[in-house]
């Protein structure tokens, strides 16, 4: 089956998209409004994008009523944002962020949830979650066609928060970290079997 985007409709794209791009981490972005409102939402269009400078993208859609949401307008006005990784500890705390709140209301307390100080940044990271990357953002770039466009926040990490019992000389233990696989619709999976396989070296 070959399906042509140019004829589909609506949400038909979007459906294939995430449910052919999957398991995707989950960016549990904290933000900080200019009147100090904390703000915490869940994006599962992420991904590590550069290794030097360390820098991760986001990609934030628009709320129902057209405007931005409140993550990529805190995240443009002040210059900074973080992004806390989902493992399968706060998998429902996490979940419960991510309602279309209004304006103002703060996902921390609705959840109950602990900001912590950044080192680096304004904006708190989530005292619960077992890594935070602290980050400033390096560039913006508005993708797609309204009203279903995106803003893409690309984010140089400044500074890493990992829990002490996930970092191994140097590396991050991922069967520890238990890290939380977003799927299509409301399906998420948790980490299945861990296995290695060697990259080949060509000696020619």
């Amino acid at each position: 089956m070959n399906i042509d985007t140019a004829s589909m409709v609506d949400r038909d794209g979007y459906k294939l998209l995430i449910g052919s791009v999957i398991p995707r981490p989950v960016a549990w972005v904290s933000t900080s409004a200019a009147d100090g409102c904390l703000n915490l939402a869940p994006f599962s269009f992420f991904q590590a994008v550069c290794s030097e400078p360390p820098t991760v993208v986001v990609s934030v859609g628009r709320r129902a009523d057209g405007e931005w949401k409140d993550t990529a307008r805190n995240a443009i006005a002040s210059g900074e944002f973080v992004v806390n990784i989902v493992n399968m500890d706060v998998a429902e705390k996490m979940n419960m962020t991510s309602g279309d709140y209004p304006h103002g209301m703060s996902e921390f307390e609705i959840a109950g949830l602990a900001p912590a100080a950044s080192r680096a940044v304004g904006p708190p990271r989530v005292a619960e979650a077992p890594i935070a990357l602290e980050c400033r953002l390096a560039r913006s770039i508005q993708l797609g066609r309204e009203p279903r466009d995106y803003m893409l926040l690309f984010g140089e990490v400044v500074s890493f928060y990992v829990r002490d019992d996930l970092y191994d000389n140097g590396r991050i233990d991922a069967a520890r970290l238990k890290p939380l696989g977003r799927l299509a619709g409301n399906q998420y999976m948790q980490p299945g079997e861990l296995f290695e396989m060697i990259r080949p070296i060509y000696e020619g």
